[in-house]
Formats: structure tokens, C-alpha cells, sequence
């Protein structure tokens, strides 16, 4: 079956690092990834996206115009589009439009493995689809039969399919809470077995595969693709102390990574939240490296890591040429500590990787006096206190756990939103008193 003709369409109209190009550059990367093929591209610059159509009138008209030079059968435009600019560019273009958030959401459909990549990747199909049903019942008036006790009216095939949508995502809610306990339990048993938990995360095609690999000897699947690793996949790694971590592989991020997805996969990318130290790998030979890192530093933010300690791991140096110096590219995109240049593919560095890592677990698994006031709706961070570190005095109070102890330096951003300051803690010792 031949592969679809794509049309990409995209507006310039904020300032976030990105150029029209470099974007439009990566949703032709996110069409050939998901099986198109990409014949032509327009693009506009514009205060905002038009309300109607997301582009307008006259950049409308040339695209109509160019159906018939280029016989285009999708058009892909580069934002996340309201339900009613896609009903009316589908009913003024009379083809299939698709908007970035469902393609990737497409692409993550192809590539979901487990059990539980599957719901994740339906949850966030489904909730991106529910306000835009409408488009596809507008032709429809019929109404379903009452039964006794339902005579009058009855519902629209509208009102059908929605319900229905919103059953099914209860459902899968259900099943992926079961998930993230037996997780949780997972979890739960590796911090009583101490060993530490190192996170790779980077932007999508960074290499975090391939470095796992290497690392731990394993042959976790590592593609030239966009999102090729949906599924956490954990790997024991040996440092050269002859000390064990476990390595954990993570989703790729993206520019404009749908918030959808990111919440669907909430319970995945918590693995970040449980790691010691974060290792962000950066294909360093990329023309938009700065501005990669830039959104994986904004999605760990949203995720709540911003205060993870990380080592920074320029990847691909195997392509820079001879005469270019890592160190010195990395600085001129803000990146001057904590960074080790690496070829996952060959090998370079790795050695010294080890070493760092290693060098970073011993500084940041020094303990640290705090005093924190946890509520009770977050017990479980009372528990993880007494597993990891020393508790001093405890007091249960009307509003939480009051906790003064040594805590490992890697758990304070865990613990970050509760700490006490000088004053809060002399009013809690005064009411201990």
C-alpha cells in the first residue's frame, strides 16, 4: 500500500528557541516516523494562530491551490489545533487533517509494547479525542431507542459515543492505578535493597538506548528513530568499584510534547522521580542541542525533578570533526559543569562515565539535617525517611508528621516542599515543649 502524501503546515508565532524551519525540520522527522510522506511544506508567520483556520485567508487559498500540483491526501500542521480549526480545515480542504499531537500520538500507538504502554498511549488518545467528536457525527441526527423507563428523545449518536469514551477511560484509570501499585511495590522493594536508581533522560533520538546498552551490556532496542523506547526498561550497571546501580531508560522528550502524554505517562516517567541521579544524554552534534536541552530541562520542571542532581552527557562525539572541542560546544549552550563527552556508539569515554557517576553518588549520598512537616496525604515520604535515612524526633500533629533527622542529600527534593524554615521550626519546638 502506497504511503500517504502529507502536506506540513506551520505558523511562527512564538518565541521559544525554535525557528519555523528546525520545527517544521522535525514534524517532516515525526511524518517519515510515522509511515508518510512528506511532498511540500508552507509556512507562515503570524501574531497568533488564526481562530478559524490556523493560518490565513491567503496562505488557505495557496494551500487549496497546491492539492491539485502536489495530490497531497493529509495535512499535517505543526500545533495542536482546536476542534474547530480541524472541522473547518477538513471541510474546506475535503481532506484528512492531522495536527502534531495526534500524530505523535499516533507514533506512540505504533511503538507501545507492554501492557502498560498500550493504556498509557490509549488514555491519551482518548482524552485528546473527546472535545473533537464532534466532527465526526455532524452528519448524524439518529436517535438511539428509549427503553422502559428512557421513552422521549433519547440520546444522539454524539452523546453515545461519548459516554462511551468517558467509560473507557474510567477503565483504563483503573487498570493503570493497579499498575502503578505493583510498581510502587517494585519500587518499594528496591529501596530496601539499597541499591541506587540512575535515570537516563534526554531528548528524543539522543541515544539513551544505545548508551544503556554499552553501559550494561544488554541489547535494549536502539533505533536512528524518533521514540524508539516507550517503555522503562531498567538494567543493573557495574561501576569500577565493583559497585551495582540500576540504570533506568526513559521516554524520549520532544518540542511540544502533548500535555496529554505527558500526564498519560505520569506513572512511567515517575521512575525519574526515583532515581539518586539523573543522567541527561545530549546528541551534542545537533543543530538545535541547546534548544533540546532546554525542553528537557522544561519537561523535568513539569515533572517536578528540577532539583535532581545531574551529569550531563554530551553523546556522539565520534561525529564531531577532530578539531572541535566538546567541552568548549557545551559551553556555548549554557552547559559548563558537570558534563562528560561519550560515544555510546564506539565507546569513547565511557570509562570515565563510570568513574563520574560513581564520583557523584559518593557526593550525593552525604546526609543531611533537615526538619520537614510532611501532611498525611504523603505518609508514604514518612516511610521513605525511616528506610533511607536517620530520624531523630518525630511528633504527629493535626496537620502532619513533624520529622528531624539526617536525610541523604539525593532525597531532598522529595522532601523540598515541606521543609521547615528558623521560625516554623521554633513554634513546632515551643508546642513540643
Amino acid at each position: 500500500m502506497p504511503a500517504e502524501r502529507a502536506l506540513l503546515v506551520g505558523v511562527q508565532w512564538q518565541d521559544d528557541g525554535w525557528d519555523i524551519q528546525s520545527s517544521m525540520e522535525e514534524l517532516a522527522q515525526l511524518a517519515e516516523t510515522a509511515g508518510l510522506r512528506v511532498v511540500g511544506a508552507v509556512t507562515q508567520r503570524l501574531d497568533h494562530p488564526n481562530g478559524k483556520h490556523y493560518v490565513g485567508a491567503g496562505k488557505l487559498a495557496e494551500i487549496k491551490a497546491l492539492r491539485d500540483e502536489l495530490a497531497y491526501d493529509v495535512l499535517l500542521v505543526n500545533d495542536e489545533l482546536t476542534p474547530a480549526q480541524l472541522r473547518n480545515l477538513e471541510d474546506e480542504l475535503q481532506v484528512k487533517v492531522l495536527d502534531r499531537t495526534a500524530l505523535i500520538l499516533d507514533i506512540f500507538a505504533r511503538r507501545a509494547q507492554t501492557h502498560e504502554g498500550r493504556l498509557q498511549v490509549e488514555l491519551a488518545q482518548l482524552e485528546y479525542r473527546l472535545p473533537r467528536l464532534t466532527r465526526m457525527w455532524t452528519h448524524l441526527s439518529r436517535q438511539a431507542v428509549g427503553g422502559v423507563g428512557l421513552r422521549g428523545p433519547g440520546e444522539t449518536q454524539l452523546e453515545i459515543d461519548r459516554r462511551q469514551a468517558r467509560q473507557r477511560i474510567a477503565l483504563i484509570r483503573r487498570q493503570l492505578a493497579e499498575v502503578h501499585h505493583h510498581r510502587e511495590r517494585y519500587r518499594q522493594r528496591r529501596r530496601q535493597n539499597q541499591i541506587p536508581v540512575i535515570a537516563l533522560v534526554g531528548y528524543t533520538n539522543a541515544g539513551k538506548s544505545t548508551l544503556l546498552n554499552a553501559l550494561a551490556g544488554s541489547n535494549v532496542l536502539a533505533e536512528d528513530k524518533l521514540f524508539a523506547t516507550l517503555d522503562p526498561t531498567t538494567r543493573r550497571v557495574m561501576l569500577p568499584s565493583g559497585r551495582e546501580v540500576l540504570m533506568t531508560d526513559t521516554v524520549g522528550f520532544i518540542h511540544k510534547l502533548p500535555t496529554t502524554l505527558v500526564a498519560a505517562f505520569r506513572a512511567t516517567l515517575e521512575e525519574i522521580l526515583e532515581a539518586r541521579l539523573l543522567l541527561h544524554v545530549l546528541d551534542i552534534t545537533h543543530p538545535k542541542a541547546a534548544e533540546q536541552a532546554a525542553t528537557v530541562r522544561s519537561v523535568l520542571t513539569e515533572l517536578g525533578a528540577e532539583r535532581y542532581p545531574v551529569l550531563t552527557v554530551l553523546n556522539k562525539i565520534d561525529r564531531l570533526g577532530a578539531d572541535v572541542e566538546p567541552a568548549k560546544l557545551a559551553s556555548e549552550f549554557g552547559l559548563q559543569s558537570d558534563i562528560v563527552p561519550i560515544s555510546a556508539l564506539t565507546g569513547a569515554g565511557l570509562n570515565l562515565l563510570r568513574e563520574r557517576i560513581e564520583a557523584m553518588l559518593a557526593r550525593i549520598e552525604q546526609l543531611t539535617e533537615i526538619t520537614v512537616q510532611v501532611p498525611f496525604r504523603d505518609t508514604d515520604l514518612v516511610s521513605l525517611f525511616h528506610e533511607r535515612g536517620q530520624v531523630e524526633e518525630v511528633a504527629y500533629q493535626q496537620d502532619g508528621v513533624w520529622i528531624r533527622g539526617l536525610l541523604p542529600a539525593y532525597l531532598l527534593p522529595r522532601f523540598a516542599p515541606y521543609l521547615q524554615t528558623g521560625t516554623t521550626m521554633a513554634r513546632r519546638a515551643a508546642r513540643l515543649g
